[in-house]
């Protein structure tokens, strides 16, 4: 099992949990992936928009990431996924209620809330309109956030760097920085320095970022080694 490498530095994205969960929920749950899909339905709800927020227990099944984390068998983690939805709607954590899709019956999931509960009468009362989901929720890889990416390629962060990088997320788009971050690696000139200078001078002159050939892309990619920031950026 590979090493967990610490969480990343800088901003990040934070799933809410109450408090009652710990003192209420926790002691009583003894099967861990009811537990693992409990902490899945807290952070899929809160993806999600407006007045009725639900798991679909069918997007729950296709998520191979989440899937990938109970069982490396599917069949054997889709069985086990579940076991633990039904343990959870008798534990009282989630409200269950099946409607008509597109596609045919879909099983819907509630956190058991106060919306959760006004949700489930809804449905009971016909007030609920439920047309399936364009896009699913399901979990993602993040991709490594700049300060992340400099300590892997450049070196250690110190204060100074980090409120530079701060800035630099701010003025800069996240797709420029990883780019100029490359280019410094690939040139062997691993400095912010530097890297800031890629920056200032796509700025200045404009970045193109496609439609063009491979072999103009790569011209465009390097012309900031001349110039006005030719003190700064050494060839």
């Amino acid at each position: 099992m590979p090493a967990f490498k610490g969480f990343q530095p800088g901003k990040q994205h934070t799933t809410r949990v109450p408090n009652q969960f710990f003192s209420d929920l926790l002691p009583t749950i003894d099967n861990l992936v009811e537990l693992k899909l409990t902490l899945y339905c807290f952070w899929a709800l809160q993806q999600q928009e407006g007045a009725y927020r639900y798991v679909i227990r069918r997007e729950v099944l296709a998520d191979t990431v989440f899937l990938s984390g109970i069982d490396a068998n599917s069949n054997h983690a889709a069985e086990q996924i579940n076991a633990a939805f039904v343990q959870a709607v008798e534990r009282g954590t989630l409200l269950q209620a099946t409607v008509d899709g597109v596609s045919g019956p879909d099983e819907l999931y509630f956190m058991n809330t106060a919306q959760g509960r006004n949700a489930i009468q809804a449905i009971a009362d016909g007030r609920f309109e439920y047309g399936g989901r364009d896009c699913p929720v399901a979990l993602i890889v993040d991709r490594p956030n700049i300060f992340t990416l400099y300590e892997q390629n450049i070196g250690p962060l110190t204060p100074m760097i980090g409120e530079e990088l701060k800035d630099a997320e701010n003025e800069y788009p996240a797709a420029w920085i990883q780019e100029a971050i490359q280019i410094a690696v690939e040139r062997n000139t691993r400095n912010w320095r530097y890297i800031l200078g890629i920056l200032k001078r796509w700025q200045a002159e404009g970045k193109n970022d496609g439609g063009t050939t491979q072999q103009s892309s790569q011209a465009d990619r390097y012309r900031y080694i001349t110039g006005a920031d030719s003190d700064i950026i050494k060839y």
